[in-house]
C-alpha cells in the first residue's frame, strides 16, 4: 500500500489518528507525495504520528521536519537490534541527544519495547535519560520475544508510556503436541485482557493514544493478505470502539 493508500483506508473507517512507521517510512519520499499526504490527512481530519528504527541523529531530524509538516507530536522510536546491544548508559546518551531537537520541535519520543531491549533494561534507560521529552510506546505483545509475559511488561512500562501499541494474540500449540507458537488475532480474539492494560496506564495517570497493530500471518500472496488485514482492521476497530477506556 502506499502512505496515501493507507490513508484513504484509515479515514474511510472513520479512524482519526494514524502511526507512519518503519512499515512504510515518509522519509523516502518526495517532497510532493509529503506535501500531498500532509494535505490529505488534514482535509480528512486525521491525526498523524510518525515513527522511525534507529536513533541516529540525522534521521532523527529528518524525521522532526516531516513532524513539523504534519503537525505530529509523537516520533515512535525503536533503536537497533545493534543500538540495543550497546550498555545501558550509551543508548540514554543516543536518547538524551535526540531529546534536545524532539522537545524544542514540541516533539515528544516514543521508544517501542521493539523485540530487543526487555522491560527492565528500558526502564534503567529512561530512568537514565531522564527527559520528559521521552516516554515509552508500550507495545502490549513484543517484549513476549524477551520471554516476559504481557502482563509484566505492560505493569513495568505504563508509568512511562506515552503510546500505546494495542494487538492481541493467542498461543497456538503445535498440531503434532511440540511446543507452541504466539500467532496474532484481530483485536479481542486473542488472550490479551484490554481492559487490564487500561487499568494499569490510569493507575499511572496515563491517558495515550492507541495504535491498532497485528500480527497478520502472511496469506501466501499480497492479495490475499491485503484482503485479510483489511477485514482484521475491520474487527479490530469494531471491538475497539466497544472498550470504554477507548474514545
Amino acid at each position: 500500500m502506499s502512505a496515501l493508500a493507507m490513508l484513504e483506508e484509515v479515514s474511510g473507517r472513520g479512524v482519526k489518528l494514524l502511526q507512519y512507521a518503519d512499515n512504510l517510512p515518509l522519509h523516502q519520499l518526495s517532497v510532493a507525495e509529503i506535501e500531498q499526504l500532509a494535505e490529505t490527512a488534514s482535509g480528512h481530519g486525521v491525526t498523524i504520528e510518525l515513527g522511525l528504527t534507529g536513533c541516529d541523529l540525522a534521521l532523527v531530524t529528518t524525521y522532526l521536519d516531516l513532524a513539523r509538516q504534519f503537525g505530529a507530536r509523537i516520533l515512535r522510536i525503536a533503536p537497533t537490534a545493534e543500538e540495543s546491544a550497546r550498555d545501558n548508559a550509551e543508548i540514554a546518551a543516543l536518547l538524551r541527544d535526540a531529546a534536545r531537537p524532539s522537545r524544542d520541535a514540541g516533539v515528544t519520543l516514543a521508544v517501542e519495547n521493539h523485540f530487543h531491549l526487555p522491560s527492565p533494561r528500558l526502564v534503567e534507560i529512561l530512568e537514565l535519560v531522564a527527559d520528559p521529552a521521552v516516554g515509552v510506546c508500550l507495545d502490549v505483545a513484543n517484549s513476549l520475544a524477551c520471554q516476559e509475559w504481557p502482563a509484566d511488561t505492560i505493569r513495568m512500562l505504563a508509568p512511562f508510556a506515552v503510546n500505546l501499541h494495542l494487538k492481541d494474540y493467542r498461543v497456538a500449540l503445535d498440531p503434532h503436541g511440540v511446543g507452541c507458537a504466539m500467532v496474532g488475532t484481530p483485536l479481542g480474539e486473542g488472550v490479551l485482557d484490554i481492559g487490564a492494560v487500561f487499568v494499569e496506564l490510569f493507575a499511572h495517570g496515563r491517558d495515550v493514544n492507541v495504535i491498532l497493530e497485528h500480527w497478520l500471518p502472511w496469506q501466501g500472496d499480497f492479495t490475499a493478505s491485503h484482503a485479510a488485514e483489511l477485514a482484521w482492521l475491520d474487527r479490530s476497530i469494531a471491538r475497539a470502539r466497544q472498550e470504554p477506556a477507548i474514545h
